[in-house]
């Protein structure tokens, strides 16, 4: 018997027929003899409609209620799936977040998890109910509802695995696990059986869309073995087809990361290109320009100093999210004064892309290899960003296809065979 949590998207309990097929494969693992805890998300779509409706009611809301209003969704979705297990013969309820409770910082719509009460939790599972939990809501040590912030019930689901120390968290979503690249970009993309939380971490980080960043983050530091499924696809006896394990370094140790140099392919179209012109070249300059975006909470990611030629002035380029650009640029000019730079622009159509893989800290030549292989088809790069497992470049967004093609040919990713062996 093991304890497990199955997490469900928006896609997957869009309407009733979709949540009796997500009853039938929480009926599946009752039935196997597993304590199982359930926890959904809104109905695809749901949640933008009601922060819709919050915008309508007042564009100064107050996040409190704001919370309370976006909260609601999955407290349908949580309802109605604790009523059809019933009527298939599931012992069920749904547990509401401040039913637990799941405690969380007083930061409305971006809380985050600080503790989360087993105690009827564990005995609803150990009596043979399913509990069925609505993600992406907590409650404050004062009982105000708080929500977790967008994509957050990937972060509910990895937080109750963790608190009642499951042996792994599914994921179920539209997608039937991590690829080496996007199939729709490179059909010959091969599913990949496991990836290293690290792996994830940064694939999540620019531009795969499988998981969360925050719920990966979460399972590496609680050691919560992820598994990644869909939930519409299905073997001819309606078992669920493998998805993709998501784990310590240790488990994939000796086995299919010795042959891999690289695990996947990228990209990421909503970046923007910021570029100060002329700023002064002196001792802290640079930190004019970023304390500000920091202050704002702008988050920048790649950055770029052209060198000085004895002119006194160096160019600042650096990338930051489409969504963030207009609140970077004002905060800029606002610091104009003190930052000293004679003109700011900016670009939108630009894309970035990154090799991703936990080999590369035993082999050289990997980004020299990505540079290499976008020169000869005439790629320019306009920045470049690494970290220990990870190589990024900044190009122009015309060539976004055709660089992930390249790249994940370049690194032997195609494969006739999709499931890696």
């Amino acid at each position: 018997m093991a304890r497990i949590v199955m997490k469900f998207g928006g896609t997957s309990m869009a309407g009733i027929e979709r949540i009796r097929n997500v009853a039938n494969r929480v009926k599946r693992e009752v039935e196997a003899g597993n304590e199982v805890a359930v926890v959904v998300s809104a109905m695809s779509g749901e949640t933008d409609r009601l922060v819709n409706f919050c915008r309508e009611a007042s564009p100064l809301y107050d996040p409190r209620e704001y919370d309370v209003v976006v909260a609601s969704g999955e407290q349908v979705t949580s309802g109605l799936l604790a009523m059809t297990l019933q009527a298939m013969g599931v012992k069920a309820r749904s547990w509401l977040g401040w039913q637990l409770p799941i405690r969380t910082s007083d930061a409305h719509s971006s809380a985050r998890i600080s503790a989360i009460d087993t105690e009827v939790l564990g005995a609803a599972l150990a009596s043979g109910e399913v509990a069925v939990i609505p993600g992406f809501q907590g409650v404050t040590d004062d009982d105000r509802v708080t929500t977790l912030g967008r994509g957050g019930s990937d972060t509910s689901a990895v937080a109750v695995a963790a608190a009642m120390k499951a042996d792994r968290c599914d994921i179920y979503t539209d997608v039937d696990g991590v690829y080496t690249t996007d199939p729709r970009i490179v059909p010959k993309a091969r599913k990949l059986r496991q990836v290293t939380y690290e792996e994830m971490l940064e694939l999540a980080s620019v531009g795969a869309k499988v998981l969360q960043t925050r719920s990966v983050g979460l399972a590496m530091k609680e050691k919560v073995r992820v598994q990644v499924l869909s939930s519409f696809d299905g073997a001819p006896d309606g078992a669920t087809l493998p998805g993709t394990m998501i784990v310590g370094e240790d488990e994939i140790e000796g086995t299919s990361m010795e042959r891999q140099l690289i695990t996947g392919i990228a990209h990421d179209k909503n970046e923007a290109k910021v570029t100060l012109v002329a700023v002064p070249d002196r001792p802290g300059a640079v930190a004019t320009i970023f304390s500000p975006l920091a202050d704002a909470n702008i988050n920048v990611d790649m950055i770029v100093q052209n060198v000085s030629h004895g002119t006194g002035s160096t160019d600042v380029t650096f990338t930051v999210p489409q969504a963030e650009l207009a609140r970077a640029l004002d905060v800029l000019e606002k610091a104009r004064g003190t930052i000293g730079f004679e003109k700011l622009v900016h670009d939108t159509a630009v894309a970035k892309i990154s090799v991703v893989g936990v080999g590369m800290r035993s082999h050289a030549g990997v980004a020299a290899q990505m540079f290499k292989s976008l020169a000869d088809r005439g790629i320019n790069i306009l920045a470049i960003t690494t970290s220990e497992i990870k190589v990024s470049v900044l190009i122009h967004e015309d060539y976004t296809e055709l660089a992930v093609r390249v790249l994940h040919t370049a690194y032997g990713l195609d494969a006739e065979d999709k499931v890696e062996a």
